[in-house]
């Protein structure tokens, strides 16, 4: 700045003025700052000058998902990003896996002083940020709720939305409804569990498959519909989940016979013969939510923490209206 302040040939403050968008500052000084931060390539040091400012504000805000490569927490991801730009801050963002990698992803993000953290759980224990959470920091969970500790979430009907595809295979006809799920011990999974267990009342032995990834659904799918008395019908309760059932069935040839619905929509889900249908989640705006959340804090909101639960759709493409078939 005081590079830029000698070639401009006006003072330091007015150098800083310009740079903070005052308007107050004379339009040809300001010219000429901005004239000289081109020729010498200045860029602001935000750490720097957050270091120097009472309340530390960063203008940042951290988001930890599970994988970004996964399309339903890219959307959470860029929910969050269009609200906090929206508003001038900076969204950081990192991708957990697991329990070990968020909690170092979250003191990494901790440490450089984000003025929120947005964390979509991959463990069952958040107590590590008891301390920074009590000392002021903005946190909020989005898509699952966090573990032993209380702060603002943003999450979807799971329950519900899966209780609703399965009630939509059963107006078909269908009562052997196999249920293939992501882990079992993740909230989401266990609330979708919920809502097909609610449905179908008694679950059938050898018709219930958890803790599954794309290539395991794939391989499930194919054995369930080998045995004596298959299922005539299949609700996947993810979206890898569902993209390896899709194959699994395409590869049998019985698309048109077995019934289908998956928890998430998936791309290309209407191109498909028949098209998928799905129980469609708005990850966007769920990520939207959370930062709405997160900046009504950093904004100074004050109380208990909220819940916000927002609505699934079910979206019939053909899938799930092939009625059941015996044999």
């Amino acid at each position: 700045m005081k590079d830029v302040a000698a070639l401009a040939g006006v003072s330091l403050s007015t150098v800083s003025r310009t740079i903070n968008g005052d308007p107050k500052v004379a339009p040809d000084l300001a010219a000429r700052v901005r004239h000289a931060v081109g020729l010498l390539g200045y860029q602001r040091d935000e750490a720097a000058s957050a270091l120097r400012r009472a309340d530390r504000v960063s203008a940042s805000v951290a988001i930890i998902i599970e994988d970004v490569a996964n399309p339903f927490f890219s959307a959470v991801h860029r929910g969050v990003e269009d609200y906090a730009r929206e508003r001038g801050v900076l969204t950081l963002s990192g991708s957990s896996d697991d329990a070990a990698r968020e909690r170092a992803l979250a003191e990494a993000f901790v440490s450089r002083r984000v003025d929120g953290l947005v964390i979509a759980p991959a463990g069952p224990d958040h107590r590590y940020l008891e301390r920074e959470h009590a000392a002021g920091l903005r946190l909020v969970f989005v898509d699952r709720p966090g573990h032993w500790i209380e702060a603002d979430a943003a999450l979807s009907d799971n329950a519900g939305g899966a209780r609703a595809a399965v009630e939509h295979l059963m107006a078909a006809g269908h009562r052997r409804i196999a249920y293939l799920g992501d882990r079992a011990w993740l909230f989401t999974a266990s609330e979708r569990f919920q809502g097909h267990r609610t449905a179908v009342g008694k679950v059938a032995p050898g018709l219930v498959h958890q803790d599954l990834g794309e290539e395991r659904a794939y391989a499930v799918t194919r054995e369930v519909l080998a045995a004596p008395d298959p299922p005539t019908a299949l609700f996947t309760s993810q979206n890898l989940v569902t993209l390896g059932a899709v194959r699994a069935l395409h590869d049998l040839g019985v698309r048109d016979r077995v019934a289908h619905v998956g928890f998430d929509d998936v791309p290309l889900a209407d191109a498909l013969a028949p098209g998928l249908t799905v129980v469609a989640q708005d990850p966007h705006a769920l990520g939207r939510t959370a930062g709405e959340l997160l900046f009504a804090r950093m904004n100074g909101e004050h109380g208990p923490p909220r819940r916000i639960l927002m609505p699934t759709r079910l979206i019939r493409r053909g899938s799930g209206e092939l009625a059941a078939v015996s044999g």
